[in-house]
């Protein structure tokens, strides 16, 4: 196999044999078993959610690397339990090294506890609403690149979530951040054309949108 043709192409080869997207040594169980998996449970969605907003402007290695204490911190991400954070809770979150302590995304996520409430209320989940913006087929290139991971960061269907999200009164969630929650929650397959993952996490969204 040429090394050198699949790093132009933005893959790699696994110790075990596989080819996969150039980051999966950097965190292989992410890259293997949740990028771009579909993600349905409300309580997981808006993790994802939360996440994201915390991984604007950082690495998602940093973000990923501390989500065990993340989801210490912020009840598993019980937006029930979240939205009664109060003043001690976010000092509490402030001083929480496990962390990272941004008192404005901080604040963004229990505010967002309250959003998710009334999104549920408005829509019957979490998961109703959001896969509302998963593309249609046609609205899909048909090769995944490298030159399309460079070129895309944010999409149409992301635009309008994030508008949606932000008239509904959600914070953290600009059309970039939107398009790398789409990618998280598996609304949208961006691994690479070539990476072993691809055609798996391809069935199991279509079994979502069909």
């Amino acid at each position: 196999m040429d090394l050198a043709a699949l790093k132009q192409a933005g893959l790699t080869l696994t110790d075990d044999g596989r080819v996969c997207c150039y980051w999966q040594p950097s965190m292989p169980d992410y890259h293997d078993n949740e990028w771009g998996k579909p993600v349905m449970e409300d309580r997981r969605i808006f993790e994802k959610v939360c996440l994201e907003g915390f991984h604007s402007g950082m690495s998602w290695q940093l973000i990923y690397n501390k989500r065990e204490n993340f989801r210490r911190a912020f009840a598993d991400f019980d937006f029930c339990q979240m939205a009664k954070f109060n003043d001690a809770d976010v000092t509490r979150l402030m001083a929480d090294k496990g962390i990272v302590r941004n008192r404005a995304k901080i604040l963004s996520a229990i505010n967002n506890a309250h959003r998710a409430i009334e999104l549920i209320k408005e829509a019957g989940s979490l998961a109703s609403w959001f896969w509302q913006f998963a593309p249609v087929p046609e609205n899909r290139p048909a090769i995944v690149d490298l030159a399309y991971w460079q070129q895309t960061k944010t999409s149409p269907e992301a635009i309008s979530m994030s508008k949606a999200l932000k008239k509904r009164g959600w914070t953290w969630v600009g059309p970039v951040t939107a398009y790398s929650l789409m990618q998280a929650l598996g609304l949208v397959n961006d691994h690479l054309t070539g990476c072993e993952c691809r055609e798996r996490r391809e069935k199991e969204r279509q079994k979502i949108t069909e």
